[in-house]
């Protein structure tokens, strides 16, 4: 669950990182244009948050080169992207939308209405419409960070829940490790060659083995229902 933050108040990167990753997002900050397309070129994010008013540009530019961007020039050109900035009136709001934000939200904002919106995004770009995640008798709430498996709550990590939403919203695909890093880890965060396996190891400790499968040499996956 990664996200890219283009902002350059140093202060509200600053705070909008904390509270992002306090609900369990791994936040790397672009303060430029410039550096927000570097981001975008070399990695997936699941979500943008975009301010407009940037040093050496406007947002909107970034926005139009996403949306602009070829089929296989960018790891994700349909990227959801929330506009936040103090442009408050309706013509910014329209353009911005126009231009391909997937919604806008003026500042000052609260970061818990902001975290509620990029939930319901995520769930609208996954295709369903209910808040819980479920799967046989496992249930994920994604607002609450909380997990029941046979109604009895399972305490999980933030990684461990990071892992087990990654591979629930991608099923029935596989993932490769690589895949579920780019989306559990910022640029600046170090981690372990074998974390990955060491959080699956514990989910299925938790939750069953039945949960998450492996398909040797290439990665792990959920499918699409439980075995009966």
């Amino acid at each position: 669950m990664r996200v890219l933050a283009v902002e350059d108040d140093e202060g509200i990167a600053h705070g909008l990182g904390l509270a992002l990753r306090q609900e369990g997002w791994a936040v790397d900050i672009a303060p430029s244009v410039a550096a927000a397309w570097a981001a975008l070129c070399a990695e997936p994010f699941e979500m943008v948050l975009l301010d407009l008013g940037l040093a050496d540009g406007d947002g909107l530019q970034v926005l139009q080169r996403l949306r602009a961007a070829p089929a296989g020039a960018l790891p994700d050109a349909a990227t959801p992207v929330v506009i936040m900035t103090a442009r408050d009136q309706v013509a910014s709001r329209i353009a911005g939308l126009d231009t391909g934000a997937d919604d806008y939200v003026s500042k000052p904002f609260d970061a818990g209405e902001l975290a509620a919106r990029m939930r319901a995004l995520r769930r609208r770009f996954a295709g369903r419409a209910q808040a819980l995640l479920c799967w046989g008798d496992l249930q994920i709430d994604p607002a609450a960070r909380s997990v029941r498996r046979g109604g009895q709550a399972v305490e999980l990590s933030t990684r461990e829940f990071g892992v087990l939403i990654t591979l629930m919203e991608a099923r029935p695909r596989v993932l490769s490790r690589t895949q579920i890093e780019a989306s559990l880890y910022g640029f600046e965060q170090l981690l372990d060659s074998n974390a990955i396996e060491v959080h699956v190891h514990h989910l299925r400790r938790k939750l069953g083995d039945g949960v998450i499968r492996t398909l040797r040499g290439v990665g792990y996956f959920v499918p699409p229902e439980p075995a009966p």
